[in-house]
């Protein structure tokens, strides 16, 4: 059987974005996702391939073309421990990619802060956790093979087919599906994790220090309050000192699952409370320290859904972009139930990097889902694309390409190349079409 055919719908995991494609193939290997995506183009039809649906974006929509999930597109191909990598195919997930690696001693540098996503799904997009010196998902990709319009296989790497290789590493899906991704390992590593709650004008004031002096740093401001939730991340000799079961399920899960769903679903249908939510909320975390496996640490459980709005800013204009970003909600009359997160990545030369070629800050902002959106998105946009920023590939903005290419030195180059390698835009949709031009 060389694909599996199927008429099932599609919804992302926020459930803000669905579609009902003409079409749901699982091709195995490249070789049959070429026959796939050669007999759409044929057709005059186009290809999308999607992942696990974390994106809060229409960036996988086929329209009414086809959709291809990376279902049976999951083997681990090689484990090369001389050259410090992984070969995996498209459709692995990074919770099993982690396992996998763990069991055989070895590990990622660096990851966002779930684990649920396809790699490529996750590198296209720009996945990125926080890092001092490490940066994203794409950054750490060594070599890829991706399927082109035309159905061929192409190796791609810093010395075959380079400038493919420099686009694909994170291309939103507009250049081709990949295939296969060989990942950059390393030997496994434990991280010690202490978090702590500090008042915000504190955080800010050391905000430069805490980035520097360790290799991994975010933090978490609650609206309507003063007060932050601070996360360092560093490495350790050990022993292992993970958190006692019964404590991390109820923390981890309990508190910042069961409990936050329910403290949001009260909010969404009472706003007026959301202060006093934010206020109690602040204070349910205490400071804790713990060591574990470095995946276990980066990543932890997310089952209360939201849509996300997240931008890139110059690192140097962090702190004035949060202080704005709180006088513009005590200003307002949002209720905001979500905390803002704030995360770091070095410069890189990704060609659509939201750090490409800058030190950057990322400020996420969050809505319970179902909450209605009151202007809080926007205004937040507003002051953003003031400070330069670079939207997410993945979550929720309105940036079209023009502003895009004045904030991406490389953006012609990518555009390009797409013209290039896709002049037909059999992978085309309405938000490629909208953040790359036509």
């Amino acid at each position: 059987m060389p694909h599996r055919p199927t008429t099932d719908g599609w919804r992302n995991w926020a459930g803000n974005q669905s579609a009902r494609p003409g079409q749901v193939l699982s091709p195995a290997g490249a070789a049959e996702l070429g026959e796939v995506i050669r007999a759409a183009a044929e057709a005059g039809r186009t290809v999308k391939a999607v992942g696990s649906g974390h994106s809060f974006t229409a960036i996988a929509s086929a329209g009414d073309g086809v959709l291809i999930r990376p279902d049976r597109l999951t083997a681990v191909r090689e484990i090369d421990r001389g050259a410090g990598t992984v070969t995996v195919e498209s459709g692995l997930p990074l919770h099993r990619l982690n396992r996998l690696l763990a069991a055989a001693g070895l590990a990622l540098t660096n990851m966002g802060d779930i684990e649920v996503q396809t790699v490529a799904g996750a590198t296209s997009t720009g996945t990125h956790g926080t890092g001092r010196d490490s940066g994203s998902l794409a950054a750490q990709i060594r070599a890829l093979e991706i399927v082109l319009a035309d159905g061929t296989v192409r190796q791609c790497s810093p010395d075959e087919n380079p400038e493919l290789f420099q686009g694909a590493r994170l291309g939103l899906g507009a250049l081709g599906v990949i295939s296969a991704l060989t990942l950059a390992v390393e030997p496994a590593f434990l991280l010690t994790a202490h978090e702590q709650p500090m008042a915000f004008d504190d955080v800010l004031a050391a905000f430069d220090d805490l980035v520097a002096v360790n290799e991994h740093f975010e933090f978490y401001w609650f609206p309507h309050t003063d007060r932050c939730s601070t996360k360092r991340n560093n490495r350790s000799q050990g022993p292992a000192a993970p958190l006692p079961r019964f404590k991390e399920w109820l923390e981890d899960e309990f508190l910042s699952n069961t409990v936050w769903e329910g403290a949001c679903r009260i909010g969404r249908r009472f706003p007026a409370v959301v202060p006093t939510i934010a206020q109690v909320a602040s204070r349910a975390w205490s400071e804790r320290s713990y060591t574990d496996l470095a995946h276990k640490v980066f990543t932890s459980p997310r089952t209360v859904r939201f849509v996300e709005m997240e931008y890139a800013v110059p690192r140097g204009a962090a702190t004035t972009v949060l202080r704005e970003l709180k006088a513009l909600v005590e200003r307002s009359n949002w209720r905001i139930s979500f905390p803002v997160e704030v995360r770091v990545a070095p410069a890189d030369d990704l060609w659509l990097s939201t750090a490409s070629g800058r030190d950057t800050a990322y400020i996420a902002v969050h809505l319970y889902r179902g909450t209605a959106e009151q202007g809080y998105f926007t205004e937040v946009e507003k002051l953003m694309t003031a400070h330069q920023g670079r939207p997410h590939w993945g979550k929720l903005h309105t940036r079209d390409a023009e502003y895009l290419a004045s904030v991406y030195p490389r953006f012609g180059d990518f555009t390009a190349l797409r013209d290039e390698v896709d002049p037909q835009r059999v992978f085309g949709n309405d938000y490629l079409r909208r953040v790359l031009g036509a």
